[in-house]
């Protein structure tokens, strides 16, 4: 995968944040997966009266690579802030979870630590290094 490739994703989500939610002033958010073919699907989360029913911004993206039957390689969630000041956020807890389906390999956006509105692109081992499954791989020392 390429650099510009992953550039492309946080682009993407921010494209989706502006063309979705116009009024700069909401703090809104969405994210961008990149496919094995190159592909780059984005989502946002719908807004639910019952917060304990709405559901991340990647879901979307999710479920269109699987309809697909597309492995994701790169995912990056970005939230609109203010006016003009995006953030990159790590992905949760759930979507490591759904991400590691693709393998430990997938590359996750995460904010720089001395600017949050740079993404670093690390694997999704890196990004939860202590992940609970691996107390099963095959490769750990007796």
């Amino acid at each position: 995968m390429r650099e510009s490739q992953l550039d492309a994703l946080a682009s993407a989500a921010r494209e989706l944040i502006d063309t979705r939610f116009p009024d700069p002033n909401d703090v809104e958010g969405a994210a961008a997966m990149l496919l094995d073919d190159g592909t780059i699907l984005t989502s946002t989360s719908p807004e639910a009266l019952n917060p304990s029913t709405q559901f991340c911004h990647e879901v979307g993206a999710f479920a269109e690579a699987h309809k697909r039957g597309n492995p994701v390689i790169a995912s990056a969630c970005v939230l609109r802030e203010s006016v003009h000041r995006y953030v990159i956020l790590s992905p949760c807890g759930i979507c490591m979870e759904r991400l590691i389906t693709h393998g430990p390999d997938v590359r996750v956006a995460v904010p720089e630590p001395t600017d949050f509105t740079n993404p670093r692109w690390v694997q999704l081992e890196e990004a939860h290094p202590y992940y609970w499954r691996n107390v099963w791989s095959t490769d750990r020392a007796e």
